[in-house]
């Protein structure tokens, strides 16, 4: 005769909650280091202009020039000194297609010669759609 509870076995069960809490300390960590804006790289203080309506299409090409003359085409830094590396950077982004419309966006403090450097690079390539990107100056400051 047996004496005692006839199930005697342990219910085993797995703890999943730890588990859990390291998944979503994992999901914040890569969300909050994960960069959403393609100019987060490179800080760029544009200068001023006047706001009016204008046709605000998003840009095909940009050339970005900081205040030190370093050049970017898209997010990619142009290495090399002079106009032919940034003529080559700015052939390898936009292929063949001559007619897109391309923004610089020059630092407020970049020497005016890197401007006309990158102008004059994208002239050579055949671009003749250039803006340049600035930022609204105030009512007060006119």
């Amino acid at each position: 005769m047996r004496i005692g509870n006839d199930r005697r076995q342990d219910d085993f069960e797995i703890n999943v909650i730890s588990l859990i809490d390291v998944l979503l300390t994992l999901l914040m960590f890569f969300v909050l280091t994960t960069t959403f804006v393609q100019h987060s790289r490179m800080q760029v203080t544009l200068p001023k202009a006047s706001t009016e309506d204008r046709d605000m299409q998003a840009p095909a090409l940009t050339v970005m020039i900081d205040r030190d003359g370093r050049y970017y085409v898209g997010s990619d830094e142009v290495l090399g000194e002079g106009i032919d590396p940034l003529k080559q950077a700015i052939a390898r982004v936009a292929g063949e297609d001559r007619d897109r419309q391309v923004t610089i966006r020059a630092d407020a403090m970049t020497p005016h010669q890197d401007v006309v450097t990158a102008m004059d690079a994208l002239g050579q390539l055949g671009f003749t759609r250039l803006s340049i990107a600035t930022t609204p100056a105030r009512a007060d400051a006119r």
